[in-house]
């Protein structure tokens, strides 16, 4: 099974859970606050880091630091979209 498909059941077994559990709020208050307690663990705890892990493989991180060279490429980037105009 793919981790996309892994990662989209987490998130509507989640967000159920969470609307189950705001639908039966009021008949029984602890059981609710489970069912939306692991509703929302399940959407911060496991789909985002799984989401975030998959959609991160094979990028190279130093891309996306502010770094010095970086600045420099963004002020570059900048001097050529401001000199065209």
């Amino acid at each position: 099974m793919k981790m996309k498909y892994v990662i989209v059941l987490i998130v509507i077994a989640s967000f159920v859970a969470i609307i189950y559990g705001f639908t039966i709020k009021e008949a029984d208050s602890v059981t609710a606050n489970r069912f939306i307690g692991f509703g929302t663990i399940g959407l911060f705890l496991l789909a985002m880091p799984l989401f975030l892990i998959k959609e991160s493989k094979g990028k190279k991180m130093n891309d996306y630091m502010l770094t010095k060279e970086n600045i420099e490429k963004m002020q570059a980037k900048e001097r050529e979209k401001t000199d065209s105009q």
